[in-house]
């Protein structure tokens, strides 16, 4: 894995096109994109490639990691907002956006050997399970609904559209709407089976 030292101004210039170039890679042609590919996009040579990324696990992991960090900086600032329901709802609207401008979905699978991906992966939850907690003692949310609920929900919107041929960039937001009023305490009635084990 890569060093946790600062890096200099140009290095950290590099690491940044290098994501960003790996990102649309991905993106554009699976986990068969190359590194060679990736160096030409962001206009460096493969040997500074390997000099921030010592395998193309290290850059895929680096990826998932970026992504997931984000979110989860998202989560913790609206933890600290006044509205709880309003705050888990900006959340999820925030993860589907994520996943709608770039669904990389297949890359975590590829990180899930990286510590570093599973360390922060582990505090997102947490902090979806804070914020679930919030708007369910505020009443925002009904009372049977779970950490564990809302993070299996995070990808429901964008996984919905997939199916659809030319779906409307926004058509997700139709689907996270349904999802979120079934989450409302008014009018719910008792779920049929308990929620899963927390993540």
């Amino acid at each position: 894995m890569t060093s946790t030292r600062p890096l200099r101004a140009d290095a950290a210039r590099n690491r940044r096109l290098l994501l960003a170039a790996a990102t649309d890679e991905f993106a554009e042609r699976g986990l068969d994109a190359s590194v060679a590919d990736i160096a030409r996009r962001a206009g460096v040579g493969k040997g500074t490639v390997f000099r921030h990324f010592a395998t193309k696990d290290d850059l895929i992991a680096a990826i998932v990691l970026d992504r997931i960090e984000a979110l989860n900086t998202v989560g913790e600032r609206l933890l600290e907002t006044a509205d709880p329901g309003a705050a888990l709802l900006e959340f999820l609207t925030v993860a589907a956006q994520q996943r709608q401008q770039r669904d990389l979905s297949f890359l975590h699978e590829a990180g899930e050997l990286s510590a570093d991906v599973t360390r922060v992966r582990a505090e997102m939850f947490h902090t979806v399970h804070r914020l679930v907690d919030r708007a369910r003692e505020h009443g925002a949310v009904r009372a049977d609904v779970t950490g564990a609920d809302i993070i299996l929900l995070m990808c429901a919107p964008n996984y919905v559209i997939s199916y659809v041929q030319d779906a409307s960039p926004d058509l997700w937001r139709r689907y996270l709407a349904i999802i979120f009023d079934g989450l409302r305490p008014e009018g719910a009635h008792p779920l049929p089976h308990p929620p899963p084990a927390a993540p």
